[in-house]
């Protein structure tokens, strides 16, 4: 039987693969772009049918037809690994929950401790000549998704561009299940948090003279991350390389602008190295068939022992709140759940590893707060009571805000706090001194 044959008979609707589909299941839907539409929609159709289904997935970048279904916590579980701003609503609703974890793991978490999955579905590329389907910009774990399921369906999508790569970035048809024919709806943008601000301006002139020539950078998602990329692109930087658990517009821009080569990395050696993938069209349209691009699982990408490999490595990602022991919470605020730990950790540690390696971690020093309308520090003395401590005090490396840089590695608690405070915003400073003294960690020669 060739290929084509095999497709005309695993070809079905999505309203019939979905029957598959029992009260009780363990469900994947993928990740971030690559969740299904169609098969979403026709599970959604048989919600009274089906309690206590179980689904994991991740940053998502659509609202799920199965989040709108009346009462969706009595038939459906949402379990994340990473979320958005739709899965937090989610959460609030009280049928979305977070999975604790180490990004670089999940494959692992798969094959070695997941011990049930009964059907996976997400949006594949179409199959090609050879019998694969791409995961096109979602690769990330897909592939021990794929190994774990009893069930595999792909939602095929004419608008998914093809992700080349190292390896386990595709799916043989002789291991589908079934196929079904989406909708062939456009890629979902994801922006990049919006405009930068001056602020992101700000932060982005004080990190960018920190990167040298051959540099090999890793950016996390947010508007702060994009404006130092896109500020990147506008300078004289020059071969550069890129190890990224996720591959932003501003990794574009840069190539375009001829800044990377990627010439000076041990490995990959002229390669975009990459887990995923989620932004604009434009995109989407560099990463199609790009043999510059690789797209590698993350066990691959987000490995601490190969990060640290790459001479001169520069990581770039947010956080939510800082303490002046230098804990860094970029998952949560106090136990409000705000998207995860992604691979923030391995990028961190395996920074700091490598030769001339630095590890930055970027945010403003306020913030609005919606509610009281009043200026809030980002910069606290602890914690919030129940905030998620994801890069610790012994691994976080510089900390930058728009007042400054400081590097913490080698200082005492007296030696953070005074340099936490001096790039706090100035309106908090004084009372946050008073509350180093309290705690013990603030000498009395230490500059105000």
């Amino acid at each position: 039987m060739n290929y084509q044959d095999e497709y005309k008979q695993k070809l079905t609707s999505a309203g019939e693969a979905v029957k598959v589909v029992k009260s009780g299941d363990w469900l994947d839907y993928g990740w971030s772009v690559c969740s299904p539409i169609a098969l979403d929609k026709a599970l959604a159709q048989r919600a009274d049918e089906l309690t206590d289904v179980k689904i994991r997935g991740g940053i998502l970048t659509h609202q799920p037809a199965i989040f709108d279904v009346p009462d969706a916590a009595s038939h459906f579980t949402w379990n994340s690994w990473h979320m958005s701003g739709i899965e937090r609503k989610a959460v609030s609703a009280g049928f979305a929950f977070y999975i604790p974890l180490r990004y670089s793991e999940l494959p692992g978490y798969y094959t070695n401790c997941i011990q049930s999955l009964d059907v996976a579905m997400f949006q594949v590329a179409p199959m090609d000549q050879h019998g694969w389907f791409n995961f096109g910009p979602g690769g990330s774990h897909l592939k021990a998704v794929c190994e774990c399921a009893k069930t595999i369906i792909v939602e095929v999508n004419e608008n998914m561009p093809v992700c080349l790569g190292g390896y386990d970035n595709c799916i043989h048809i002789s291991d589908v299940d079934m196929i079904v024919e989406g909708e062939n709806p456009p890629m979902d943008v994801l922006g990049g948090g919006g405009a930068a601000s001056e602020v992101d301006l700000a932060v982005a002139r004080l990190v960018v003279p920190e990167i040298p020539n051959g540099a090999c950078l890793q950016l996390g998602i947010g508007a702060m991350p994009n404006a130092i990329g896109k500020m990147v692109a506008e300078s004289d930087l020059r071969d550069l390389g890129v190890h990224t658990e996720m591959y932003v517009d501003a990794f574009v821009d840069m190539s375009e602008a001829g800044r990377i080569t990627g010439i000076h990395k041990p490995f990959d050696r002229g390669r975009q190295t990459y887990a995923f993938a989620a932004g604009s069209q434009k995109l989407y349209d560099f990463l199609n068939s790009n043999p510059e691009c690789m797209a590698a699982p993350v066990n691959y990408v987000n490995d601490i022992a190969r990060v640290s490999q790459i001479e001169n490595f520069i990581s770039i990602n947010g956080a939510v709140d800082i303490d002046l022991f230098g804990q860094v919470s970029s998952e949560s605020s106090g136990t409000r759940h705000i998207s995860g730990a992604g691979g923030q950790q391995d990028f961190v540690m395996g920074a700091y590893l490598a030769k001339g390696g630095k590890s930055f971690i970027c945010c403003s020093s306020s913030y609005m707060d919606k509610k009281s309308g009043q200026l809030k520090s980002r910069i606290r003395p602890t914690l919030l009571e129940g905030s998620i401590v994801t890069a610790t005090r012994t691994n976080l490396h510089y900390l930058v805000t728009e007042y400054g840089k400081f590097n913490v590695k080698g200082k005492s608690t007296w030696e953070r706090a005074e340099g936490i405070i001096g790039i706090a915003h100035p309106q908090f400073r004084e009372e946050l001194i008073a509350e180093a003294e309290k705690m013990h960690i603030w000498r009395r020669s230490n500059k105000r």
